[in-house]
């Protein structure tokens, strides 16, 4: 008997057939536990790729920031081939920044594999997509990776899982959940972590088995809830996702409604589905089928795409809401318009509403300044995503402090928090238990794993992580582990002080020199070097102590005609603090702008002269 053959299909509706030559798959995990590699093992075994053919690791991610942060930032979706049967398989982003991608993906699959490091076992993200996929009524199954490294503890992972599942409230058909173990590295799946290892086949026939085939209405009107939205330069916008029911035609005109209720119609003018790693033309897709169209300029996700004379609306993709918001601003340096090409606020405000189409949990509002709009997201990674994209493709922007989005419930002032989970040694502990306490975390539980390592979980507030990560990283040397996922809103805990020392302010306009910085660099950690241009308000450098220093950065040394054995000896200059754009979003001060070109970041003040600042210093403290 094949697989197909053993598919129990006694759960589903006996009013709906049900597509025994297609499974819609998305893979789910925390991050860096494997998600995209095992997509390459499933890739490569399935025959996707010629046996000769050099493909890079990682080949799902194929956005440049993906391979440079080494995290899945956008869904996408690829299929393979397994007796008869075509797997749909969509990798999905594991930071709960990018909760929008997970959540509407999820609206395209019928079931998931749920990803664990062995190691590390279940993290806040693991949390965080499990709940996503339990709450959509979808049944994991469930494979612990990483099983041949040092450390593994397979089945007391599945013990955990266990007990989250219980935790989440699954119902009694999600709780008696399919396992196995693999490492994605090395290509191979396994029943027993004792079983002797070979290929991928095992996982396999356990999607075959366990994933329920997608059942169809194939008699009814065509009915499809766009999840997945593209762009390609020839053929316009793209838009998709899984067809409901019924059939869809190259050249058929058929319905959108709009997510207000209103409706339009249009002719499909390309239909695409997934093979391998490529889009395939096709003229029709049936239902169970993950597809892409195009033919209408203007969709958002969670919009319906219906059969022209009988059109009827799917219940609205709904995602979580965003915690950290920030200022976009056009920029007005001296220097704006050396480096970018879009740089007015309708270029800004142009890309910023084509990126909220796209990602659903971005928000974009006006504020009360002609030249600035408020961008609200999911966390402070994602926003700077967002701004690496936009400088990577030319455009200059000045942002605000990122802060936290607080709200009034029960007429009690309350602010998101977030789930912490740390990992560190006992000689970093003390350090991170204090600066925790200091952005007003509170330790809610603490353990020590088989390697001696401290495992602690907080409640602390959104705005305490703002900048926590790289200061983290100093403590504990590079060694800690940490992630974190909202929880909830809670009461307001009171002012947070995260940044100790002020800042070192260009006076005037020029090029500093080794003179000037070599007298101050005693006192002070510069973000420039010698020669490097510099503007009046310019923030150049992070003072010793807590208030902001005003400081000629452009001074020269003063020429005479007398010597000393001691005047003219080398001085040597302590190398600038370089900043990457996460950070550089962390250290920012409340009355600082980070201005972000595509060759630079520099610090300066939101009020740029020195007079005019003082002054609205004052004016602020009076009132």
């Amino acid at each position: 008997m094949s697989i197909i053959e053993i598919q129990d299909t006694k759960r589903f509706n006996s009013g709906a057939e049900v597509r025994e030559d297609i499974r819609n798959l998305a893979i789910i995990a925390h991050v860096d536990h494997g998600k995209t590699t095992l997509v390459d093992a499933f890739l490569r075994q399935s025959g996707t790729f010629r046996s000769n053919q050099v493909v890079a690791e990682r080949v799902m991610d194929s956005n440049d920031l993906e391979r440079e942060k080494g995290i899945t930032i956008l869904s996408k979706v690829t299929s393979v081939h397994y007796n008869g049967v075509k797997i749909n398989i969509v990798d999905t982003p594991g930071h709960s920044d990018f909760s929008g991608e997970v959540e509407r993906i999820l609206r395209s699959v019928d079931g998931v594999l749920l990803l664990v490091d062995a190691c590390e076992g279940c993290m806040p993200q693991t949390r965080f997509v499990l709940r996503k996929a339990l709450s959509q009524k979808l049944k994991p199954i469930v494979v612990v990776n990483k099983i041949d490294r040092p450390g593994g503890r397979p089945w007391q992972v599945i013990d955990e899982i266990l007990d989250l599942f219980i935790e989440l409230g699954c119902d009694e058909t999600q709780i008696d959940f399919p396992y196995l173990f693999a490492s994605a590295a090395e290509g191979y799946a396994v029943i027993d972590p004792a079983d002797t290892p070979k290929d991928i086949d095992p996982l396999f026939k356990a999607i075959l088995k366990h994933v329920p085939p997608p059942a169809v209405e194939m008699d009814m009107p065509f009915q499809l809830q766009i999840t997945n939205l593209d762009y390609d330069d020839h053929l316009g916008r793209m838009f998709g996702g899984k067809i409901s029911r019924g059939t869809v035609h190259k050249g058929e005109t058929v319905a959108i409604i709009k997510l207000d209720g209103s409706q339009e119609t249009f002719s499909v003018t390309r239909i695409f589905t997934h093979e391998g790693l490529k889009r395939v033309d096709a003229d029709q897709a049936s239902a169970g089928e993950i597809v892409l169209l195009t033919g209408y300029p203007e969709v958002f996700i969670g919009e319906t795409i219906a059969n022209a004379e009988r059109p009827e609306a799917l219940t609205p993709i709904k995602v979580d809401e965003p915690t950290v918001s920030m200022d976009f601003i056009v920029n007005n340096s001296p220097w704006a318009g050396r480096s970018g090409k879009w740089l007015t606020m309708r270029n800004i405000s142009n890309r910023l509403m084509r990126e909220a189409i796209v990602n659903v949990s971005l928000r974009v509002e006006p504020t009360n300044r002609p030249d600035a709009l408020n961008i609200s997201g999911r966390g402070e990674l994602q926003l700077a995503i967002l701004l690496e994209t936009m400088r990577r493709e030319g455009f200059e922007v000045a942002v605000s402090k990122p802060k936290a989005i607080t709200k009034t419930i029960d007429h009690v002032l309350s602010e998101p928090i977030e789930e912490l989970h740390i990992e560190v040694s006992d000689e970093s502990l003390g350090t991170i238990m204090e600066e925790v306490a200091r952005r007003k975390g509170e330790i809610t539980s603490m353990s020590k794993d088989e390697a001696g390592n401290n495992r602690l979980i907080f409640d602390i507030p959104t705005r305490g992580l703002i900048g926590f990560r790289t200061d983290f990283l100093t403590w504990t040397k590079g060694l800690g582990i940490m992630s974190h996922t909202f929880k909830n809103y809670g009461p307001y805990c009171g002012d947070i002080v995260t940044r100790t020392r002020g800042s070192l302010i260009a006076k005037e306009t020029g090029r500093a020199t080794a003179y000037a910085i070599a007298q101050l660099q005693e006192r002070a950690a510069f973000f420039i070097q010698p020669g490097d241009e510099v503007y009046e308000g310019q923030v150049v450098g992070e003072n010793s102590r807590g208030g902001d220093m005003v400081v000629n950065i452009v001074k020269a040394k003063k020429q005479t005609n007398m010597r000393s054995s001691t005047e003219d000896a080398t001085v040597l200059i302590v190398p600038p603090k370089i900043f990457t754009l996460e950070q550089a979003l962390s250290w920012l001060s409340d009355d600082e702008l980070l201005e972000i070109t595509p060759d630079a970041l520099r610090f300066r003040k939101a009020i740029l002269n020195d007079v005019e600042r003082n002054l609205a210093q004052r004016s602020a403290r009076q009132s």
